[in-house]
C-alpha cells in the first residue's frame, strides 16, 4: 500500500495545490479506467445470456460509445498526469465525461433521466481541481447540452413540451445551485490554501535566513575566539617576557660585575657571582617550566620551607633587580616561619612586586624597597609586607590592580598580569593579598599566608 501511495505522489507536478490533488485524481481515473470496462462486460454478459432485457440498438450503441470514450479519456488523462501535464489531463477527462453525459441524455430523452450524480461529480471536480473558471465552463457546457437535449426531445415529441421543459429547468436549477455553493466554497478553500502556502514559503524563507544568520554568527564566533586566543597568547607571551626580563636583568647585573670582582676578589668572587648567575638562570628555567605546566594544566609542587630564609636567599637577586639607586631593606625574625606552597611561585611573586616598586620609583630616581615578614598576633599566619616610598597608587586605580590585563604602563612595557598572577598564587596557597596606600605616600603590598608545621 505504501508503494502505491508513493507512486501516486511521485507525479512531476510543480503547483503545490495540484500536487496535493494528484493522488486522488489518479485514483479516480484508475477507477474509471478499470471499473467501467468490468461493469460493462458484466452487463453485456447478462444481456447476451438473457438475464436482463435487451435495450434498443440506439441506446446500447450510445452506452457502449460513451463507455469507450470515458475509459480512453481516463487512461490518456492518467498518462498526461504522470508526465506532469496535470491540468491538461483533468480538463480532457472532464470534457469527454461532459460529452458522454450529453450523448447519454440525448439517447434516452430528458423525461427518462433520473437523479444522475455524474454531472454533480463533474462540477465538483472542475471547481475543486481546476478552479472557478473551469467550474463556469463546465456549467456552461452542461447547460448547452441540456438545452440541446430539450430541443431534441421537442423535435422527437417523445414527451409533452411542458414535461420536457420542467425537467430541464429542474435539472438546470440543481446544477446552478450546486455550482454557486461550490464556487463560494472553493474560492474560500483556495484562498485559505494560498495563504497557508504563502505562510509556508515565508517560514521556509525565514528558516533559511535563520540558518544563514546562525552560520554567520558561528563564523563570527569562531573568528572572535581565534582572535581572543591570539590576544591571550600575545599577553601571556608578554607576561612571560616580563618575568624573563626581570631575571635576565639580574643575570646581566652579575655578568657586568665580572671585571670589578676579578680585580677585587679574584677567583673566589667570580665563583660566587657565577653561582648567583646559575641561581637566577635556574629561576628563569622555572618560569619556562611553569608555562609548560600551565599548557598541560599540571598542578604546582608545594613544599614546606622557611619564608624568612627564602627571602634571605632571594636578597641578592632583589638587589640586582632594584638597581644601585634603590635601597633594599629586609626585616625578618630569627624564628622559623614555615609555609607550604610552591617555592618558585613564592619567589616569583616577591620579584613581581619588587619589579613594580622599581618601576614606581624610577621617576624619582631613588627610594627604598622594604620587606618585613612576621607572625600575626594570633600566631597562625605569616604577614609579609612589601613596601616602597614611591608616589603611591590612586584609589580608582588601586581597585583594579588585580584585574587581569589591567596596566597603567605604556604599551609594550606592561601586561597587567603581574599582580593578577601574584593574587592567584597567594590564593592557591590559602592566603590573601591587599594593597595599602597611606596618605603620606608610598605603597604596601600585604600578603597573609597560613603557617605550616615543620613536618608538613
Amino acid at each position: 500500500m505504501k508503494a502505491v501511495l508513493r507512486w501516486l505522489g511521485s507525479a512531476p507536478i510543480g503547483d503545490p495545490v495540484d500536487r496535493r490533488n494528484a493522488p486522488f485524481l489518479q485514483s479516480l481515473l484508475l477507477f474509471f479506467g478499470i471499473f467501467v470496462p468490468i461493469n460493462k462486460a458484466i452487463f453485456l454478459y447478462a444481456v447476451v445470456g438473457g438475464h436482463v432485457p435487451r435495450p434498443d440498438t440506439l441506446r446500447l450503441s450510445a452506452d457502449l460509445a460513451t463507455d469507450v470514450l470515458l475509459v480512453a479519456s481516463a487512461w490518456i488523462a492518467l498518462w498526461w498526469i504522470r508526465r506532469g501535464r496535470f491540468r491538461q489531463g483533468v480538463a480532457l477527462f472532464l470534457s469527454v465525461a461532459a460529452a458522454c453525459v450529453g450523448i447519454a441524455y440525448a439517447s434516452v430523452g430528458l423525461a427518462q433521466v433520473g437523479l444522475d450524480p455524474i454531472p454533480l461529480v463533474l462540477l465538483s471536480l472542475a471547481a475543486l481541481v481546476l478552479g472557478r473558471r473551469a467550474l463556469g465552463l463546465m456549467l456552461a457546457a452542461l447547460t448547452a447540452m441540456l438545452l440541446g437535449c430539450l430541443a431534441l426531445d421537442m423535435l422527437r415529441a417523445a414527451s409533452p413540451p411542458a414535461v420536457a421543459i420542467g425537467k430541464a429547468v429542474s435539472i438546470g436549477g440543481i446544477w446552478l445551485l450546486i455550482s454557486l455553493v461550490l464556487d463560494r466554497t472553493v474560492a474560500a478553500l483556495r484562498r485559505s490554501l494560498e495563504e497557508s502556502e504563502q505562510r509556508r514559503r515565508d517560514l521556509e524563507a525565514a528558516h533559511l535566513r535563520l540558518q544563514e544568520e546562525t552560520a554567520e554568527r558561528e563564523r563570527t564566533r569562531e573568528q572572535l575566539i581565534h582572535s581572543q586566543k591570539l590576544d591571550v597568547a600575545g599577553r601571556l607571551a608578554s607576561g612571560l617576557s616580563h618575568d624573563f626580563n626581570n631575571l635576565l636583568a639580574i643575570t646581566l647585573g652579575y655578568a657586568q660585575q665580572r671585571n670589578q670582582l676579578a680585580a677585587q676578589g679574584g677567583e673566589p668572587a667570580l665563583v660566587a657571582a657565577l653561582e648567583r648567575v646559575e641561581q637566577t638562570t635556574r629561576r628563569a628555567m622555572a618560569v619556562s617550566h611553569k608555562l609548560l605546566d600551565f599548557s598541560r594544566l599540571e598542578m604546582s609542587q608545594p613544599e614546606t620551607f622557611d619564608a624568612g630564609a627564602a627571602l634571605q636567599n632571594l636578597r641578592p637577586m632583589l638587589r640586582q633587580l632594584l638597581g644601585p639607586r634603590i635601597e633594599l631593606r629586609l626585616e625578618r625574625p630569627d624564628a622559623s616561619l614555615p609555609v607550604r606552597m610552591d617555592r618558585g611561585s613564592f619567589e616569583l611573586a616577591v620579584l613581581n612586586v619588587a619589579g613594580n616598586a622599581r618601576d614606581a620609583l624610577a621617576a624619582a630616581g631613588a627610594g627604598t624597597f622594604r620587606i618585613a615578614v612576621t607572625r600575626d598576633a594570633a600566631g597562625g599566619s605569616l604577614v609579609l609586607d612589601l613596601s616602597d616610598d614611591g608616589p603611591g597608587i590612586p584609589e580608582p586605580i588601586r581597585n583594579r590592580v588585580f584585574t587581569p590585563f589591567f596596566t597603567t604602563k605604556p604599551r609594550g612595557e606592561g601586561t597587567g598580569l603581574g599582580l593578577s598572577v601574584v593574587r592567584d598564587v597567594i590564593a592557591g596557597a590559602g592566603g590573601d593579598i591587599a594593597i595599602e596606600c597611606p596618605p603620606s605616600g608610598g605603597t604596601t603590598v600585604r600578603i597573609l599566608l597560613p603557617l605550616a608545621s615543620q613536618t608538613g
